[in-house]
């Protein structure tokens, strides 16, 4: 029997034929690739790296704020206000449901760009299935009938992807 660092062994079965156990598959390994036990250093890295994590983070969560932030929102002659549930135009005024309201929200985020269909039936529903597929069709037929009287404004349906919603 070779005994590598590292390894342990362990009898197997009757026979007792010997099995290594890897130190590997018994630590929890991080995504960056780092070990539990590198998590809980009181040093793992420099500080300039430290800094950079750091800044790193800000930035992305910035990012993601800003985009949450914005409540207000121009869709052709629309108005939409997220906070009050609320798309008007100079003549009308339509109170949305949460759901709609969320959906179009998303929408607005992603102007001219796709919404991915699993995105965001995840973040509204909480989940994929089938029959809440079905829910979110009904929602964006909604809300194409209340966009309906501006010829410019337009939700359509990538195939295999998602949604757009286009302003001419």
């Amino acid at each position: 029997r070779v005994d590598l660092p590292g390894q342990r062994h362990q009898a197997a079965g009757p026979d007792r034929v010997l099995r290594p156990i890897r130190r590997a598959a018994q630590e929890h390994r991080h995504p960056d690739g780092l070990q539990a036990r590198d998590l809980h250093r009181r040093a793992p890295f420099s500080m300039e790296e430290l800094l950079y994590r750091i800044k790193a983070l800000l930035k992305r969560t910035q990012n993601q704020t800003k985009e949450l932030e914005q409540t207000l929102f121009e869709i052709g002659k629309f108005h939409f206000d997220y906070n009050k549930q609320l798309l008007k135009t100079s003549q009308s005024e339509q109170k949305l449901t949460s759901k709609e309201n969320e959906l179009l929200h998303l929408l607005c985020l992603s102007q001219n760009g796709i919404l991915d269909r699993t995105f965001a039936l995840k973040k509204i529903w909480e989940d994929d299935s089938y029959f809440n597929a079905r829910s979110m069709d009904v929602y964006i037929a909604k809300l194409r009938k209340y966009l309906k009287t501006d010829p410019q404004v337009e939700i359509i349906n990538i195939h295999g992807k998602g949604f757009k919603l286009l302003i001419n």
